[in-house]
């Protein structure tokens, strides 16, 4: 699956780039149609959210968020979240 990161207004460490990356591309476990994921990290106050839309061949995109004080906690919710919706 292909990956896109956006960073709005914030700067995402390198280590959390390509946590990302890994997370992000291994929600193909649970739809193997899946073929790119959108990913846009923004940061607005101290609130960090993350955004991340997976387009599905044949299907409409799933999309889901996250919202948190770091961007490790907020990476976990969207990968969760999007892990309950595209087993689904």
């Amino acid at each position: 699956m292909r990956v896109t990161i956006t960073e709005r207004h914030c700067e995402v460490p390198q280590k959390g780039l390509e946590r990302t990356h890994r997370h992000t591309a291994a929600l193909v476990k649970f739809e193997n149609r899946a073929s790119h994921a959108e990913v846009v990290y923004s940061e607005e106050r101290r609130s960090r959210r993350v955004e991340v839309v997976v387009s599905i061949d044949g299907a409409p995109p799933v999309a889901a968020h996250g919202e948190g004080d770091e961007w490790r906690s907020a990476l976990a919710q969207v990968v969760e979240r999007l892990r309950r919706r595209l087993r689904d």
